[in-house]
């Protein structure tokens, strides 16, 4: 899966799943743009990058914000020319039913982690098409936007949108030569938003494990590279086996 002389762009890449598919795609070869709105967590997986030979550079970026968004983009491709990969990964959850949670904890959900990769989307694929080659665009989605939930009614909400979009953009995107697809995880290791990783969380599916970090970055760099030209607007389950599991079992 080699990604030699590609640029992946990749948010909330400073911790957790975003940090892992930083490093692995920069040792497959990718030029890594470390997108974060902590500057010193992207920067620190940007360094750890380059210590290990690779080429990467931190970037900060809010998300929710469109202004941000263009200069991310307008960024990259100032310091390498092109984007080939996007990784749609920061998201932020509310943990809220529905009758606790309030109007701008909904916006707030719903701007990072389905408004931040349609609009991120938007401007990266404009980049992708006006370049020779095409490119990739991997969403990170979530079995909560397969099921309800007992909490986080925003997130699973905002899930499911990322599900649509990436199946909408798939469909509008293909044919001009932009892969869309999605990883989906399940409690894959810290919760979303957090940097400690409880190994007492209640774990329950067919590889009797937690998932880590690197389940997740395997499966983007394969939708990254080529080995998986033939798959678009698909839903790649990280999961462990748990949507195999019927209720109860």
């Amino acid at each position: 899966m080699d990604l030699q002389g590609q640029v992946a762009l990749i948010t909330g890449a400073g911790r957790n799943i975003g940090a892992e598919t930083a490093k692995l795609l920069a040792q497959r070869g990718a030029r890594v743009a470390v997108a974060d709105n902590d500057a010193a967590r992207g920067d620190k997986v940007a360094a750890e990058i380059r210590a290990q030979g690779g080429d990467a550079q931190g970037f900060v970026a809010d998300v929710a914000n469109e202004d941000d968004l263009r200069g991310l983009v307008d960024g990259v491709v100032r310091q390498w020319g092109r984007i080939d990969i996007l990784v749609n990964n920061a998201a932020v959850s509310d943990n809220k039913d529905i009758l606790e949670i309030t109007r701008q904890e909904w916006d707030s959900v719903m701007a990072v982690t389905l408004t931040g990769p349609f609009l991120l989307s938007k401007y990266a694929a404009a980049q992708m098409l006006s370049q020779e080659g095409g490119g990739k665009i991997i969403n990170i989605a979530s079995t909560s936007g397969f099921y309800g939930r007992k909490r986080a009614v925003a997130y699973a909400a905002a899930k499911g949108g990322v599900i649509a979009l990436t199946r909408a953009m798939a469909v509008q995107l293909g044919p001009r030569g932009i892969r869309v697809n999605a990883v989906v995880p399940n409690k894959i290791g810290s919760p979303v938003g957090k940097d400690e990783f409880d190994p007492n969380r209640p774990i329950v599916n067919l590889r009797g494990r937690p998932g880590v970090p690197l389940d997740m970055a395997r499966a983007v760099a394969f939708l990254a590279s080529d080995e998986s030209d033939f798959i678009v607007g698909d839903m790649l389950l990280v999961d462990g086996g748990v949507t195999a599991l019927m209720p109860g079992e």
